[in-house]
């Protein structure tokens, strides 16, 4: 998004931060001639756990493994007709204290020569502190005059694929090669950003896209396969439509635009002494895939009443809303949950959890 780009660039200095240290966020500071609105704020970690109460409710543990944000009644069942995420939890990792959503998505692990592994940290994205944890966007139309309909309760959605082998389907899922310092001004998961993982160490890090639908079907808040009641405009999108493009006959609701953005601190491992003798890059998801293309992630509505849609219709931008209420990340990090299945997800270890050895 070139118009992030900029944004990015305007942060002020010292805003930066790569660290996960626990200061107070410094303001995201956009040029509002030239940035269109939209939400974008820091979401700390909640849990690294193998659960996933979308795709395997109720099974503990799940086939792979998650970092997961949001609210804390995150657990391995949250029935949408019984659980309440509101209601239910207590505090919230992200900015915004009406968000009591759930995000989550797949772990990223380094491979050593041996064939032990280590989980690759997280840190906060550029403008933004916490404890690891993700960047999540919510992108209304640019044009002011288009609505956007925030989510109802209950809704959840899909995007990726934990189980291919293949470059996917969905537009924008990616994964971009972070520069030392500041940001690329390419779009989004164009040239480049690549499904697969980077080829060559990455001096900033590596961060992972995922974008989902803008396209609702005006009934369902959620399908089995958590994908059919939402989808992609026909034509256009949030980067190059001011009304977000044109949403298909079947999806003619309009929602906002959700990404999730992740930066793995790959940098430790930029020694390419510790890569494959083959050369090949050493990264893995926590599905076992050395290539890349399953990285997915997946969204549980919790917003608190209207406030969702408040901010949309506000055109809020940034991670300072006047129609929303803020904590301080002194805050946000001390909502954290224990682990449920007892994994190893900080030390060395001969498998990623769940997952056999690679050959």
């Amino acid at each position: 998004m070139q118009w992030k780009a900029l944004a990015i660039a305007l942060l002020i200095e010292g805003g930066a931060s790569q660290g996960t240290s626990v200061v107070s966020p410094t303001p995201w500071v956009p040029v509002p001639s030239a940035i269109p609105p939209m939400l974008r704020f820091q979401c700390s970690q909640l849990v690294i756990e193998r659960l996933d109460p979308l795709v395997s409710p109720g099974s503990v543990p799940s086939p792979h493994l998650h970092q997961i944000v949001g609210g804390n009644s995150f657990n391995a069942t949250m029935n949408p007709a019984t659980h309440d995420l509101v209601k239910a939890s207590t505090c919230t990792t992200c900015t915004f204290t009406e968000d009591f959503s759930n995000y989550w998505t797949a772990v990223m692990y380094f491979r050593a020569r041996n064939g032990t592994y280590k989980r690759v940290p997280q840190r906060p994205n550029l403008g933004l502190t916490g404890n690891g944890g993700v960047t999540v966007y919510y992108i209304p139309p640019h044009d002011r005059n288009v609505n956007v309909t925030a989510f109802k309760p209950g809704f959840r959605m899909l995007v990726g694929d934990a189980a291919s082998n293949k470059p996917g389907q969905d537009p924008k899922v990616c994964h971009r090669c972070m520069p030392k310092e500041g940001e690329n001004s390419n779009l989004n998961c164009a040239a480049p950003d690549t499904q697969s993982f980077p080829k060559e160490p990455c001096a900033g890090g590596i961060r992972s896209v995922l974008t989902f639908p803008t396209c609702w079907d005006g009934v369902n808040t959620d399908t089995p396969d958590h994908k059919s009641h939402v989808a992609y405009p026909t034509s256009g999108n949030t980067d190059s439509a001011p009304d977000a493009g044109t949403c298909p006959d079947t999806h003619p609701v309009k929602i906002p635009q959700v990404m999730l953005e992740t930066i793995w601190d790959t940098t430790q491992f930029n020694d390419k002494e510790l890569w494959p003798e083959d050369g090949s890059q050493p990264f893995a998801w926590s599905t076992n895939d050395k290539h890349g293309y399953t990285q997915h992630g997946d969204y549980v509505f919790g917003w608190k009443d209207d406030s969702l849609q408040r901010a949309m219709d506000a055109r809020c931008t940034g991670d300072v809303c006047s129609v929303l209420s803020s904590q301080k990340v002194e805050d946000s990090v001390k909502c954290t949950l224990d682990q449920t299945v007892n994994d190893d997800v900080d030390g060395w270890v001969a498998a990623i959890p769940g997952q056999m050895p690679m050959a």
